[in-house]
């Protein structure tokens, strides 16, 4: 029995060489460390296909392998994506070795299925199969890749190592309490019938209901039956599901209604509304109290105006799964919590977030604030402030995600000291909605000249992406705005484009008080070209954590004719036009 959080599974597995000296089939399960629990488990079994005894060893390296290397993908990933990296780079693995030891070879067949949220994903390759059991109905949900004649009936078509490029079958469903999955080898699927398959897995008041019976009772079955082959069978029982995944938060987003417009003293499921915090006309930011404890929360959710734009939601929802997947990194400790519930209230009977509530105030308010306009922040408060910014990018890139919106109003520095990212409304994190995707989003003086379709060597170049570099360089210029109170590039409205003719003024131009190692930093930070810039939070970090110590050296400054191709032309025409008035002159006034 494995039981993780609301996650609870029987697992059994039973493996036998049966009538062949050697067993090439090898099987495993793996359920999440708790910092992980949104990966859920996985399950796989492989059949080893060899000439010379290397089956057995390509079977055990590749389930081996994708159950272990499976947890260290990002977890905003798509479970598809990340079981076709896993597969893949093995595959490419297994199939060198078998060219540099042809003709000895190791293949393998694989099934895997990953149970997430509640859904599941399936991977599979060759002629092991897979079988789901729900209510009464006993389904099969691979397709055996092998030749279809009689006699060719195990010539394998597809299998892990044969070739460089591997193509993998992949379906996903709902998960439902009570599913059983069971994956068994072609020892097994090959001696029973599907009516026995079923019979076997179904229990009854005679045989006991667990996963470990049931896996043995094929096995054995399978042997009875004379069954030529290794036998093995991995049989899953969904007891118990984890939260909910992005198709949840999704479904909930498109149920749920929109709450109208709220004021101040207005209650809705309990919470008090304090105060209207924000109106972006799409998105209404409150903040509320629970009555009980007195303790604030914010709360999110759409503007009535968008209650009927499905895309807004999808946007809402996939905020809402983003954040709860972060929590379970090393990136909650710089992002505000959200919450499903409210301990003692009623369930939501509108769609909304609830976040905590922190005291204290974003970088914008400090720059806008009467005592920052007299006396600026120290370097050495500006600097650690940065900082903590960039531990929490570099954790949040690690996982794939990419926030879209650095700028002082979206860095809130809390009372605790500690500093945190807010808003994840327009992230990227690789399962966001075509809409977001899309959508050109950001703070227009804060966007990269990439985005705007800005090249270095002058001219118009195609809009780029927008990458980890992004956020990099909306930190960097928010840096050269708390040090200067002004921005590299001048302020950019709405509905404008960015202007990037010019290299940025050193920072110590406007304040003094900039050192000169710092000044290269933010120049390197906020550079035109993208080449110069920092590739990674951890490069830029390490920059300011050295410090005087190991300056940088100045980013060079842009050449004339890189920053502006016509120059060349403009020079030529102005040197024309001298020779053609120094010519007038001389045909009119100079003596014939």
């Amino acid at each position: 029995m494995a039981t993780h959080n609301t996650f609870e599974l029987d697992i059994g597995f039973s493996s036998a060489a049966g009538k062949k000296p050697i067993n090439e089939d090898f099987a495993a399960a793996m359920l999440p460390e708790a910092h992980q629990s949104g990966m859920g488990a996985i399950a796989a079994i492989a059949d080893g296909v060899s000439t010379g005894g290397m089956g057995r060893e390509a079977a055990q390296t590749t389930v081996t392998s994708l159950v272990r290397d499976y947890y260290g993908t990002p977890e905003t990933w798509d479970t598809t994506v990340a079981l076709d990296r896993v597969i893949g780079a093995q595959n490419a693995w297994l199939a060198g070795i078998n060219r540099r030891r042809a003709p000895v070879l190791g293949l393998t067949t694989l099934t895997a299925v990953v149970l997430r949220g509640q859904s599941y994903t399936l991977a599979h390759v060759g002629d092991s199969r897979a079988y789901l059991l729900r209510g009464g109905q006993f389904t099969q949900i691979t397709a055996d890749h092998t030749v279809p004649h009689p006699d060719f009936a195990h010539k394998l078509l597809r299998a892990v190592g044969a070739q460089d490029h591997l193509v993998v079958d992949y379906q996903s469903g709902d998960l439902l309490v009570g599913d059983v999955f069971v994956l068994v080898s072609d020892g097994v699927h090959g001696a029973l019938a599907k009516s026995r398959l079923r019979a076997l897995t179904q229990p009854d008041a005679q045989t006991p209901d667990t996963a470990q019976h049931t896996s043995e009772q094929l096995v054995q079955a399978a042997l009875r039956a004379g069954s030529p082959d290794n036998a093995t069978a991995l049989v899953i029982r969904v007891l118990g599901l984890l939260d909910s995944n992005l198709q949840d938060e999704t479904r909930r987003a498109n149920t749920l209604p929109i709450a109208p417009k709220l004021k101040v003293g207005d209650v809705i499921d309990g919470l008090t509304v304090t105060a209207l915090v924000a109106d972006s006309g799409i998105n209404l930011l409150y903040q509320v109290r629970e009555p009980i404890s007195r303790k604030l929360y914010a709360l999110k959710t759409l503007h009535p105006a968008r209650a009927h734009d499905p895309q807004e939601r999808a946007m809402l929802a996939h905020e809402a799964w983003l954040a709860k997947r972060m929590q379970s990194s090393r990136a909650a400790d710089h992002l505000v919590t959200l919450h499903e519930h409210v301990p003692g209230l009623p369930e939501a009977s509108a769609f909304y977030l609830i976040y905590d509530w922190h005291a204290g105030e974003t970088l914008a308010q400090t720059l806008t604030s009467g005592l920052a306009r007299q006396h600026p922040p120290a370097i050495a408060q500006v600097v650690q402030q940065v900082s903590q910014a960039l531990k929490a990018l570099g954790r949040l890139h690690r996982q794939g995600v990419i926030h879209r919106d650095i700028k002082p109003a979206n860095l809130h520095q809390g009372e605790d000291g500690v500093l945190r990212l807010l808003d994840l409304g327009v992230a990227l994190s690789g399962r966001e909605p075509q809409a977001l995707r899309e959508l050109h989003a950001g703070t227009p003086s804060y966007i990269n000249p990439e985005q705007w379709g800005w090249s270095v060597h002058g001219g118009d170049a195609p809009p780029q992406a927008p990458n980890a570099q992004s956020d990099l360089f909306a930190l960097g210029v928010t840096l050269y705005q708390l040090l200067t109170r002004k921005l590299p590039y001048g302020e950019v409205l709405p509905h404008q484009s960015g202007r990037y003719f010019r290299d940025p003024t050193a920072p110590s131009r406007h304040n003094p008080e900039v050192p000169i190692w710092l000044d290269h930093i933010v120049l390197k930070a906020v550079s035109r070209d993208a080449r110069h810039r920092f590739e990674t939070a951890e490069e830029f970090l390490l920059a300011l954590e050295r410090g005087a110590s190991r300056p940088l050296t100045a980013p060079p400054a842009t050449p004339l004719l890189t920053r502006d191709p016509a120059m060349l032309w403009k020079l030529a025409a102005v040197v024309s036009g001298l020779f053609n008035l120094l010519l007038v002159y001389w045909l009119l006034f100079l003596p014939k």
